[in-house]
């Protein structure tokens, strides 16, 4: 069987802390040689080490625009350098902080840092964080790999990630770049805190069949899980989705099966409720 894992409230609860019983799941599933492969909004840059350590077969990253299966990348669709600049320039143009999303770091616009302190704040508080802990919160604890005062045109993206002033920012953004695909993300339930840009035409689901086609192996061995409306295509698209019982309500209603919450061994429960270990 192959097995497709969203990461960020679905391997981690909203706390973000890692339960150990997934670790355990996931490694117990590949030593009866079963696959396993992140599929995540991430870039490869923003996973700590920690994450890695787990134990992985590949990673579909940029919610689709990065295949990659044992260390070889078998996919990688990237904005191009035109598409950057009118990004970029937009943007600016809007007073929109953002940072770029690429395989070799996070690259934030002059004043992200500085003025994206009360929404990563607001994000962490919707996963979970208590208001203390809130308090101390600082954006490169969000957001790993996160890079200052680089080049900003750029050849290797797989997304951009923008703060929403209003709802009207990512609407706007929808009419301003036809040729891309732009959506929103934030707090629990997809509360719209960022929009983002990035390639047209892909999502989870495509990739997955891109990884499918690459291993030779069938769609009816297939197992995806995840906790959010952006996972949506790949639970659909593979034989048996899974959602966990702390996502949103829209990814349950299209679920093969819902598990436990994600601090309450979720992950683990399911896929030992379907005999992979």
């Amino acid at each position: 069987m192959i097995v497709f894992t969203d990461v960020d409230g679905t391997l981690y609860d909203y706390d973000w802390n890692l339960p150990e019983s997934a670790v355990e799941a996931i490694r117990k599933m590949r030593a009866n040689g079963h696959k396993v492969f992140m599929v995540t909004g991430r870039s490869k840059a923003e996973n700590k080490q920690e994450v890695w350590d787990i134990g992985f077969d590949g990673m579909i990253g940029g919610n689709g625009s990065y295949v990659e299966v044992d260390n070889k990348v078998v996919m990688h669709q990237l904005i191009t350098p035109q598409q950057c600049k009118h990004i970029v320039d937009w943007l600016n143009s809007r007073d929109l902080d953002f940072y770029e999303e690429s395989n070799n770091g996070l690259f934030a616009s002059d004043h992200f840092v500085e003025n994206s302190l009360d929404t990563i704040r607001q994000y962490a508080y919707g996963k979970g964080k208590s208001r203390e802990e809130v308090e101390k919160f600082e954006v490169k604890d969000a957001l790993h790999g996160l890079v200052e005062n680089e080049n900003l045109y750029r050849d290797d993206l797989n997304k951009v990630s923008f703060i929403l002033h209003s709802y009207d920012d990512y609407l706007d953004a929808v009419k301003e770049f036809p040729d891309m695909l732009v959506g929103t993300w934030g707090g629990v339930n997809d509360y719209a805190l960022f929009g983002d840009i990035g390639v047209k035409g892909i999502d989870k689901a495509r990739s997955i069949q891109v990884l499918l086609d690459y291993l030779g192996a069938k769609r009816e061995d297939t197992f995806a899980i995840g906790d959010a409306k952006v996972d949506i295509p790949m639970l659909e698209y593979c034989n048996i989705g899974i959602a966990v019982g702390s996502g949103s309500d829209d990814i349950k209603a299209v679920a093969d099966y819902v598990t436990d919450d994600v601090s309450k061994d979720g992950f683990y429960k399911a896929f030992k409720h379907f005999g992979l270990f």
